[in-house]
């Protein structure tokens, strides 16, 4: 059985990714691109938390641990909580490559359940890119690093204009986030939207 739909299998010209000369460095903290992004913002109570890592060629890792806000069944992360810190983890992707990108489709399996107060301990990397489309790969595993895997995820990413998310964002948000006087904060608000 395959593990991949065959739409996530890159194409036969598809290239090598390319680590941009300016990334942040490997073992450097990415930190939240928006304050309210569910995933890896500290502005949501009931978020994620996710805090990714570069790490080297064009990976990073990350930690999050589940919260009982996080629950499904009882004592147990919800499915589509632990798909979100795959999305999350896959898209800090493009960091690394100096991409603004989305998700096109996000194929996941989940291998064992993760209690609550578990620490879910993912790795992603880029696999390959053609043209817009950028291929990836991610695993989360529990106990630890090396520990046993229990979600893993392939996914394509799509590049576009930041104009996507002006053109379809709420409105008071997109001002907000452009009216925000730190440069950095404004730039990183629009960088990744996984």
């Amino acid at each position: 059985m395959s593990r991949s739909p065959a739409s996530l299998e890159p194409p036969a010209d598809a290239v090598s990714p390319v680590r941009h000369p300016e990334a942040p460095a490997p073992g450097e903290l990415l930190g939240a691109h928006y304050g309210e992004c569910f995933g890896c913002g500290g502005g949501q109570p009931h978020g994620l938390h996710l805090a990714a890592r570069a790490g080297e060629g064009v990976s990073i890792t990350a930690e999050f641990t589940v919260q009982p806000a996080h629950q499904g069944a009882p004592g147990l992360a919800h499915g589509g909580v632990l798909a979100s810190a795959l999305d999350e983890t896959l898209g800090s992707l493009n960091w690394l490559l100096r991409t603004i990108a989305v998700t096109g489709r996000l194929d996941t399996d989940f291998v064992r359940p993760v209690p609550v107060g578990t620490t879910l301990y993912l790795e992603a990397e880029v696999t390959a890119v053609a043209g817009r489309k950028i291929y990836s790969t991610a695993t989360g595993r529990i106990g630890g690093p090396g520990g046993p895997v229990a979600v893993r995820a392939d996914a394509l990413f799509i590049e576009v204009k930041v104009d996507h998310f002006t053109d379809n964002g709420r409105p008071e948000e997109i001002r907000a986030a452009m009216d925000d006087p730190d440069q950095l904060r404004r730039a990183r608000a629009f960088e990744v939207n996984p």
